[in-house]
């Protein structure tokens, strides 16, 4: 009998280097590392892809499928078209922009047909990959170039394959997305060699789900993804795998809502005199819009069960008047309620906005942020845990473990998607009860998200503006156009208006051709608009001095605000009508719609510059889309169709899992999968199946169900 071998690592019988030991056939669990013929190089690049079982490799779905049968040569190239061309390449050279200092690399390919135009920004690795001589393939977008001749812009890249590759995948050939020393082609024959395992790998969905939907099986499913026999068979694998990433999470938010109404909790009487009474004093008229949203959520408060509605509403729609309304009639009802905001600029807003408008009624709003000193704090908490104080408005001090809130009956929260599950779910625990949710956001959701990213939620929405507030023009900044747009900057401010520049970044960063908030603030006070009063803001200032800073030039004493996106939300100065938005093409149309939402707040005319060196195509669509549309809702839908439906609005930050076949805008895919969900609670409302069970574990905390 052999003994144990003794130490670390040690191995007892033959061991792999043994060349008497017969291989292990791979399984799904195999880990990449274990596998003969990698190298290190790889391993790491398979790593970074999040590659690191056989499994990980088979689900690695493929970008998109080159078809073997439209391949065009040069002379059939037509601009506007995306097309596939096999060229050499004939010369290449790197430079950089005109106007930014982005890496462009071009090059003149060839075919017996004739020669064209390639351009590539900022893909400087490319320049180690491609040589003069290879023979590639090119996938992408045609524009003219010069003489008329055809251009291809940043299009995919694959160099010539062996012809043993390409019979394995016969005519759709799949492209996967890469990373250094990982390439297509390699994960080609790596899948092809390891496919017949997909028919051992676990199902996921239940059969009856899948044999109803006429979903394929997982494992036919997994080949079709990779090799499909046709166009009609991916078709079948794409369906099958998006229908399970929007199956689950309809699952999850179905499961949420059904134990949140069966829960009790802190109901406010629905006072239809309270509600006129505040209505009478507002000093404005309420909008539609406005009035539909706050009736909705005065129904759910007076239901036994807590509420949990999102109320969605453009920049400077008046969310904050719905919301008060709602914490007049919870006080009315003998409740504390609490409004929490993810930073103390905001939190002051809300603060001082509450205050005007609940001061005729003797409410009067504590703030509570990280800045309040040590004795006014003390007095705070006393206050909120007698019950004496009703309203509380902060920031994350709010959900501190000695701050109590023993009547607390409606939570408050803005911008809820910058907090995380678990805070929420501490700013609910501070409640005896269960406490009613609102959830507020200036972000517009697209209604294709919003069905699932927030599913288990009631939606509200506010679609109009306030009659006084005017539409912002917005004009993309050229380089060449820079001192105009300073200029104009100075005419604003002579009529007695203010503004602001917003800059990607807080310092200059090394490698970044980026402006910065600081270095911007120190050239435009000395050099550009030295007879202009600067005055600087970002989110390494201390709070205190943050938000004087910010005092200051809401009163006046300040010309212009060079800051970063820390005055994305919450910033309220009617008499600004000018942003400067440096770098524009870094930011998301979201973010850029929220900028230009701190503007145009006052009865003046105002303007969104957008100043952008930008070369690339797909940075210039997403500005001219800001250009050319004013409503949130709009540009929201538009930015999850340039975005996809891999990670829009962050899903991950919210813990989805990445979306890497399902469709938000499949609307008859997603009515499918919810519809199907709904059949499922039915016959199996606790949720027996193991198979359920596993595919809804990773949206448990997402949509905080038991």
């Amino acid at each position: 009998m052999r003994r144990r071998a003794e130490g670390p690592g040690a191995v007892a019988g033959p061991g792999p280097e043994s060349p008497h030991a017969a291989p292990v056939p791979p399984t799904l669990e195999t880990a990449l590392a274990g596998l003969p013929k990698i190298s290190q190089e790889r391993l790491q690049g398979l790593g970074r892809l999040g590659l690191h079982t056989v499994a990980d490799v088979l689900h690695h779905f493929p970008r998109r499928h080159e078809d073997q049968r439209e391949r065009l040569s040069l002379a059939q190239l037509r601009p506007g078209a995306t097309s596939t061309v096999e060229v050499t390449v004939a010369a290449l050279r790197s430079r950089r922009a005109r106007y930014r200092r982005m890496e462009l690399l071009e090059a003149e390919v060839e075919d017996l047909s004739g020669r064209a135009e390639v351009i590539w920004f900022n893909q400087p690795h490319l320049r180690r990959i491609l040589h003069e001589g290879d023979r590639v393939t090119l996938h992408g977008r045609v524009v003219r170039g010069t003489r008329g001749r055809p251009k291809l812009q940043n299009p995919e890249v694959e160099r010539e394959r062996r012809s043993e590759q390409q019979s394995k995948v016969g005519v759709l050939v799949p492209v996967y997305p890469e990373t250094a020393h990982v390439t297509s082609r390699w994960l080609r024959a790596f899948i092809a060699d390891h496919l017949t395992l997909a028919d051992s790998a676990p199902e996921t969905l239940p059969p009856e789900v899948r044999e109803a939907e006429g979903l394929l099986p997982l494992g036919m499913a997994l080949r079709q993804r990779h090799f499909p026999a046709d166009q009609g068979e991916l078709d079948r694998a794409l369906e099958r795998f998006g229908f399970e990433e929007l199956f689950f999470p309809q699952l999850a938010a179905l499961l949420s809502r059904r134990q949140r109404l069966a829960r009790t909790g802190t109901r406010s009487p629905y006072d239809f005199a309270v509600a006129r009474e505040f209505v009478a004093s507002l000093p404005f008229r309420l909008t539609e819009s406005q009035r539909r949203a706050a009736h909705e959520i005065l129904i759910d408060l007076d239901r036994p069960s807590p509420m949990n509605r999102l109320l969605q509403g453009d920049v400077g729609s008046g969310k904050t008047v719905v919301a008060a309304m709602a914490a007049r009639m919870a006080i009315a009802a003998g409740h504390q309620v609490v409004l929490m905001a993810p930073t103390e600029i905001l939190a002051r807003q809300h603060h001082q906005t509450l205050r005007e408008l609940l001061s005729p009624f003797e409410i009067w709003p504590r703030l509570l942020v990280g800045s309040t000193r040590a004795a006014q704090r003390r007095e705070i908490l006393g206050g909120l845990a007698t019950g004496g104080d009703k309203l509380v408005v902060g920031t994350h001090a709010l959900i501190e473990d000695d701050v109590a809130l023993p009547q607390l009956g409606l939570c408050i929260v803005d911008e809820q998607h910058r907090f995380g599950v678990a805070q929420r779910l501490r700013l609910r625990d501070k409640a005896a009860a269960n406490p009613d949710f609102l959830s507020m956001t200036a972000t517009p959701i697209p209604r294709s998200l919003s069905l699932t990213l927030y599913g288990d939620l009631d939606v509200s929405q506010i679609r109009e503006m306030p009659p006084n507030r005017h539409p912002v023009t917005t004009r993309l900044v050229e380089p060449r156009d820079r001192e105009d747009a300073y200029r104009f900057i100075r005419q604003q401010v002579s009529r007695g208006r203010q503004g602001f520049i917003i800059c990607p970044l807080i310092d200059d960063a090394p490698g970044l051709e980026v402006r910065s908030a600081t270095a911007e603030y120190e050239r435009l006070s000395q050099e550009v608009l030295p007879d202009l009063r600067l005055v600087l803001l970002h989110g390494r200032l201390p709070a205190k001095e943050k938000a004087q800073r910010m005092a200051a030039f809401a009163s006046g004493d300040f010309d212009l605000l060079v800051a970063t996106s820390v005055i994305e939300v919450g910033v309220d100065v009617p008499n600004a009508t000018v942003i400067g938005i440096e770098g524009a093409d870094r930011f998301g149309l979201a973010q850029l719609h929220q900028f230009r939402g701190r503007v145009g707040r006052g009865e003046h005319l105002s303007f969104c510059l957008l100043f952008t060196d930008d070369e690339d195509p797909g940075g210039r669509a997403r500005l001219r889309a800001l250009i050319d549309h004013h409503d949130g809702f709009e540009l929201a839908e538009i930015d999850l169709r340039l975005r996809g439906s891999g990670d829009p609005y962050g899903l991950r930050q919210h813990g989805f899992p990445e979306m890497r076949v399902g469709d938000l805008l499949d609307d008859g895919l997603r009515e499918r999968a919810r519809t199907a969900a709904e059949r499922v609670l039915v016959r199996d409302p606790a949720l027996d199946d193991p198979i359920l069970r596993t595919g809804i574990r990773g949206y448990q905390v997402v949509f905080e169900f038991d």
